[in-house]
């Protein structure tokens, strides 16, 4: 264990999730690790914080009754030391493309420190749903992620000295299923690619991301360098991401507003 390494560990699927509890054990090998997570499932709660949480002890440090968020704030804020950096999962499930970088609770812990100034590192597993299974019926064991606390455990490690938080506020992580083999990694930018619908029931309204239906590695739409086609092909996803928004400031704003002005007159 390195004693100079501080991280602070978190994640959306819950405390008691097999994902943090196999990042946990691999990052201990080379940091000290503070876990300070939802005490139950909080995925796709986005940014949602609470303006009250019960903290719970727990083995691997606090459980919160509250969102990814929420532990962020409360754990470097005032649950644990001030860490180096801060890791968020591992993911069941994939998060992939520009449009699940609000709605994910993994990438938002990741942006929450990104407002603290401290570097990020999300993790996320792809899960391919197969055959007549979906992905709500798969499980996962301790094993599943174990090419996800490899790549983790190594960026945890090395990725502070680099330079690399220079250029980025976090790193949105996503790999594949173990396969025997260790996967190859790609640099990679969030796929644009967005299919939501809607199908009216009744009363009721029925969402679904259709983008997940097309996840065929010899069809997929997605182009080169994204995330989606990189993770589909087999390999680590990898992408620097700042947080959370950029300013185009541009001419055709200014005239906009130029005209406005002129209204009032």
């Amino acid at each position: 264990m390195t004693d100079s390494l501080e991280i602070l560990l978190t994640n959306d699927d819950g405390i008691d999730s097999p994902g943090i509890r196999a990042l946990y054990d691999a990052l201990s090998e080379v940091a000290n690790v503070t876990v300070v997570a939802p005490a139950s499932d909080q995925s796709a709660v986005g940014r949602s914080i609470s303006h009250e949480a019960n903290v719970i002890d727990h083995e691997l440090g606090y459980a919160l009754e509250g969102t990814p968020s929420d532990c962020v704030v409360a754990g470097l804020a005032e649950l644990g030391p001030e860490p180096d950096l801060v890791v968020s999962g591992c993911n069941g499930g994939a998060n992939l493309g520009e449009y699940v970088l609000g709605r994910s609770g993994t990438i938002s812990a990741a942006v929450e420190a990104a407002f603290f100034d401290v570097p990020a590192i999300a993790t996320s597993l792809y899960v391919p749903a197969t055959g007549d299974r979906s992905f709500d019926e798969i499980e996962l064991g301790m094993e599943s992620f174990g090419e996800a606390t490899r790549i983790t455990s190594y960026l945890a490690e090395h990725a502070l000295e680099s330079g690399i938080f220079e250029h980025a506020a976090y790193l949105n992580v996503n790999v594949p299923m173990p396969n025997g083999t260790p996967a190859d990694i790609e640099i990679t930018r969030p796929s644009k690619r967005y299919d939501m619908d809607a199908t009216l029931n009744g009363n009721s309204i029925r969402l679904r991301d259709c983008v997940w239906e097309e996840m065929n590695p010899e069809s997929i739409s997605d182009p080169p360098g994204t995330d989606r086609h990189a993770v589909v092909n087999g390999r680590i996803s990898i992408s620097p991401l700042t947080a959370p928004h950029t300013t185009n400031h541009h001419e055709t704003l200014e005239r906009l507003v130029e005209r406005y002005r002129s209204h009032l007159r």
